[in-house]
């Protein structure tokens, strides 16, 4: 197995367009992972976690982050 096909798979594109192309899968993955980081920033700035840390963990990992942070409990803030 090549990496194109491995980064297909485990990024989950290839399951979707099994056709697609090397260049076309690595831009469209690229674009993912960024809006994966986003997301992850976002949810976890309102779930009380570390943003940065999520960030960086969706811009690497992409959905498989995505995917943890949805299914951890919110952190319960202390007041005081």
């Amino acid at each position: 197995m090549d990496f194109h096909h491995l980064f297909g798979y485990l990024s989950g594109l290839l399951l979707i367009r099994p056709e697609m192309e090397p260049a076309t899968l690595f831009r469209t993955a690229g674009l993912v992972h960024v809006l994966d980081a986003i997301l992850c920033r976002v949810i976890a700035g309102h779930s009380g976690r570390r943003k940065n840390l999520w960030t960086v963990a969706g811009l690497l990992l992409g959905i498989w982050a995505l995917g943890t942070l949805f299914l951890l409990p919110a952190k319960v803030r202390e007041n005081g």
